[in-house]
């Protein structure tokens, strides 16, 4: 019984929760059935007791429901399906209760249409009174200031039109707000899987809403113009002044944004700080640092008392790339088990070989990446790269070029990789190889292939070539 669906659903479910949602089976209104109060009971006490209850059967619970009936399996699959429903029931009923201007306008819907007009002001005052003190300013905000508007529009036309003008233009206004944030948010969120996934997307209007913004700022809805500074940064990397506009734009109002979308917001700043990093651009370095010791005492790098995985990795690479070895050891040490448990053991064999290999111990680096498999693409490809610089620092030729094959060949295999990264990690394989064929000193083959390198215009682990070719001058 504890491999069930329903019993691993529950897993899912804290004291409080658990309360609450006993009172919510409890309700006549929700439930009549009390045989299916009891079999919620049975299953709480068994997860509270942490596996000192014994064992649990479909056929113990049954005993319990009904003592003197032989047990007859589809009706106790149906009295499971029963109580799942009630669970989810719940659940929606959760997220349903925290979003008080939907509860709001839907009041409003239900007065207009039982037409109980004794209601009408106090339910539209009310409306407006939770309107006004939402502290929230994402795009559901507009969306349901556009059917906020949008029943007062029919409740006005069923007071035959008392108020001498329509809301017409805060119906449409409030529409174009969500829709423009929305699809300025989903644009970025492509621009960046595109990175690391070749695949491509057909949006409408997208070409028409950027050169409709470009030309409005939008000063009164803020979330609008941090999604498009947020292309910005994307689509015009080279230009910094976007990043910055966008740091502080977001520094001023991500306290008014619903808490999920301020932690996509700041991931395109790390993002940025990343790859102006990996070309060569230090400040960015420092930058990232910055910002993540300030993000460390909010809640936007943290997710239910965990650290995002992303953000672990990159904040022991910019460490290590800064040479403060002492700090990474420190924040992977202290920070580790903060981890998801899903990424966790992957993220700390990763950075652990990673931590080693910028203090040059190859061989524990060559141990712990032997032993782990990856499942994430930005490890599995990071950690072949690693590989081949450590063969090149050990002078393992022969390992480097069989591995050089491989790689290049897991490359083709695998056709989801975005068609920049490939380029990118293509080049560094031949890159790599052509170092291997420079003797100290020679300066002519030294100036030919950093040239070629800065003409590549993409080359993974291009920081660690350059410093490679600077040792054998």
């Amino acid at each position: 019984m504890t491999d069930s669906k329903i019993y691993n659903v529950l897993t899912h479910f804290d004291k409080i929760e658990q309360n609450r949602l006993r009172k919510y089976i409890r309700s006549p209104y929700f439930n009549v059935n009390e045989t299916l109060m009891v079999f919620y009971d049975i299953l709480a006490d068994h997860i509270n007791a942490n596996g000192k209850a014994g064992l649990l059967t479909k056929e113990t619970i049954w005993s319990h429901l009904y003592a003197k009936e032989f047990f007859n399996d589809v009706r106790f699959r149906k009295l499971s399906s029963d109580l799942l429903k009630l669970i989810e029931g719940f659940l929606a009923q959760q997220i349903f209760d925290e979003r008080p201007l939907q509860k709001a306008n839907l009041l409003l819907e239900a007065i207009h249409s039982k037409k109980i007009e004794k209601l009408y002001k106090s339910a539209i005052r009310q409306t407006q009174i939770i309107s006004d003190i939402q502290n929230e300013r994402q795009a559901s905000y507009y969306y349901h200031q556009f059917e906020m508007q949008k029943t007062l529009y029919d409740l006005n036309e069923a007071e035959l039109k008392r108020f001498e003008k329509t809301n017409v233009e805060e119906i449409v206004n409030n529409l174009d707000y969500f829709y423009l944030a929305e699809k300025l948010k989903w644009y970025s969120a492509i621009l960046v899987q595109q990175t690391l996934i070749s695949h491509e997307y057909k949006l409408l209007f997208i070409e028409e809403i950027i050169n409709h913004i470009s030309k409005h700022t939008y000063d009164s809805v803020p979330l609008i113009r941090i999604h498009y500074l947020t292309y910005l940064t994307h689509a015009e990397s080279e230009n910094e002044a976007h990043y910055h506009e966008l740091k502080n734009t977001l520094n001023k109002y991500w306290k008014t944004m619903k808490l999920t979308e301020a932690k996509e917001a700041y991931t395109h700043l790390f993002s940025y700080c990343s790859k102006k990093s990996n070309q060569g651009n230090d400040f960015f370095l420092r930058e990232y640092v910055e910002l993540s010791n300030e993000l460390l005492k909010t809640d936007i790098l943290w997710a239910d008392g965990e650290l995002y995985p992303w953000y672990f990795r990159n904040a022991i690479l910019i460490s290590l790339r800064l040479g403060e070895y002492e700090w990474a050891e420190n924040f992977l040490n202290q920070y580790g088990d903060k981890l998801p448990i899903d990424f966790r053991k992957n993220a700390l064999s990763y950075n652990r070989a990673l931590i080693f290999f910028y203090q040059k111990k190859y061989d524990k680096v060559i141990s712990l990446l032997h032993s782990v498999e990856y499942d994430d693409l930005v490890y599995n490809l990071s950690s072949k790269s690693m590989l081949m610089a450590i063969y090149y620092e050990q002078d393992e030729y022969d390992a480097l070029y069989f591995l050089a094959d491989a790689f290049k060949a897991y490359l083709n295999r695998h056709k989801d990789i975005n068609e920049k990264m490939r380029f990118n990690y293509m080049n560094y394989i031949l890159f790599v190889r052509k170092l291997t064929k420079i003797m100290p000193g020679d300066n002519k083959g030294i100036d030919s292939l950093r040239q070629e390198i800065k003409e590549a215009k993409g080359v993974a682990s291009e920081r660690w070539l350059i410093e490679k070719l600077a040792e054998l001058e």
